[in-house]
């Protein structure tokens, strides 16, 4: 593999996101493995360092680490195409479309793509009488989630109509449009997307109510399962749809799916995109390239390559 071609990188980490932390673990694991391969990389945080470093860097290209807002969101990707450098991953319109739960979702209905019943909250407070209507009309359970918020930051589960008002109250905290979801009852799986690829499938198996931040970050006794146990047609199925949705959103280069398959049906709903995936030591990217061959250093360097993408 011929590394010159890379010059020299900075990798973006840090930001001020509710997933700064992760960011950081990220940004440093990617940092590490390009020195590991020989390419001269250099970290730099936004937040502290300010915008001005990345020019002032003379880098060539960007491997983008920042998750959340302004990382993931577009804000990054249009600072840096203006500045006309290179960066991985999806371009400004896909980013900013795949931070909101709720245009993701619409864009998927347009496509007759199966996404789970939902509605949107504006601003105001939730009062129990609504509370009670939406939950009447959502199969009395749901899922409320800050609509450009990632790592499960601000999300909760909801079952009565306190609970609901709750939730919601604490959602705004984070964003202020706030998405209903119905409860999905199954079992939660995610597909990685690289360069054009479907990586091996990951089952996720958590003793929490749901999938949420402490269970993807900070618990020992979340699961995961790869190969996921699904059989070849349906393992086929499913990095179908994954690549449908990834690329329905103008997504480009990497990131990750994440569906459910509902227990009663069998049928898949998609959940979001996710454009600036972990890169931790317990990230799913890692591990479903990892069952395909790959090694981590290859991983960060594969991501690297998306920033040959032209952009428009």
């Amino acid at each position: 593999m011929s590394i010159d071609k890379f010059g020299k990188v900075v990798v973006l980490y840090g930001g001020n996101s509710a997933e700064k932390e992760i960011s950081l673990r990220s940004g440093k694991a990617v940092y590490n493995a390009l020195l590991n391969v020989g390419i001269d990389a250099v970290l730099i945080d936004p937040e502290a360092e300010g915008l001005a470093a990345i020019q002032a860097s003379n880098c060539d290209r960007v491997w983008n680490a920042l998750h959340g807002r302004g990382g993931e969101d577009g804000v990054i990707q249009a600072h840096l195409q203006l500045l006309g450098l290179p960066y991985t991953g999806s371009g400004v319109m896909a980013s900013a479309i795949a931070m909101d739960k709720l245009r993701t979702k619409l864009i998927w209905q347009a496509m007759s793509y199966p996404v789970a019943k939902h509605r949107m909250l504006n601003t105001g407070v939730l009062t129990i009488e609504q509370a009670e209507d939406v939950l009447a009309d959502m199969n009395d359970c749901v899922m409320v989630k800050p609509i450009r918020e990632g790592s499960s930051v601000g999300m909760a589960k909801a079952d009565n109509a306190k609970a609901l008002v709750e939730a919601v109250e604490n959602a705004k905290q984070y964003d202020r449009e706030v998405m209903l979801e119905q409860w999905i009852d199954g079992e939660e799986y995610t597909v990685s997307i690289l360069n054009g690829k479907a990586l091996p499938s990951i089952r996720v198996k958590t003793p929490n109510t749901f999938y949420d931040f402490q269970a993807k970050y900070q618990s020992q006794s979340t699961e995961y399962v790869c190969p996921s146990g699904l059989n070849d047609e349906d393992e086929a199925e499913l990095a179908e749809l994954s690549q449908a949705a990834f690329y329905a959103l103008g997504c480009e280069g990497w990131g990750r799916v994440d569906l459910m398959r509902e227990r009663s049906t069998g049928n898949w709903l998609l959940l979001e995109v996710n454009t600036v995936p972990g890169m931790t030591e317990t990230s799913l990217v890692p591990k479903a390239a990892k069952q395909s061959g790959m090694s981590f250093d290859e991983l960060v360097v594969a991501v690297l390559e998306t920033s040959f993408v032209e952009r428009h």
